[in-house]
């Protein structure tokens, strides 16, 4: 017989119709019998031992088990919150300019009134408060305050240009 050819018929064993079926509730029976109980598999672990009263306790040597470095993993994670952003804003654009693209002029306007609104309500609380910090004084002088000014003013070159200089 050759390594290619399959095996004939004659080459298997042959077996009433008793046996085989025999056999084969065997078969079945193994596989699907109960396994005994093994012992359950523990998820966590306690160490019960008491710490030293005084003094350190004894240094345990923790194995370093990462497989990347840490800044590579900053990395990837950085990227990762970067791309799912910036699909975000990708989305909310896309969803806007469709918006806008199926617009009447009526609705144009009406979003442009809307836009504009906001902007004006933004730089309205903007400016009210700047104006709130700047009213704030936050030096109080409780003594006679006086002023020295020296101006000296300097008149040089072809094209007599002057130059005056404020000294306080």
């Amino acid at each position: 017989m050759s390594e290619t050819s399959i095996p004939s018929a004659d080459w298997w064993p042959r077996m009433s119709d008793e046996a085989a079926n025999a056999e084969a509730r065997r078969i079945i029976n193994d596989i699907y019998r109960p396994a005994p109980p093994s012992a359950p598999i523990p998820t966590s672990y306690r160490d019960t031992t008491e710490p030293p009263s005084v003094g350190d306790a004894q240094p345990v040597w923790q194995n370093d088990r990462r497989i990347v470095p840490a800044w590579a993993a900053g990395t990837a994670v950085a990227s990762i919150g970067i791309g799912a952003g910036t699909t975000g804003v990708g989305c909310g654009v896309w969803l806007v300019l469709k918006g806008f693209a199926s617009m009447s002029v009526t609705g144009v306007v009406c979003m442009g009134v809307l836009l504009s609104g906001i902007a004006f309500a933004a730089l309205s609380i903007g400016a009210a408060f700047s104006r709130a910090k700047r009213s704030v004084s936050k030096a109080v002088y409780t003594g006679p305050v006086t002023k020295n000014t020296h101006v000296t003013t300097h008149t040089r070159g072809t094209f007599a240009r002057s130059h005056t200089h404020l000294h306080n």
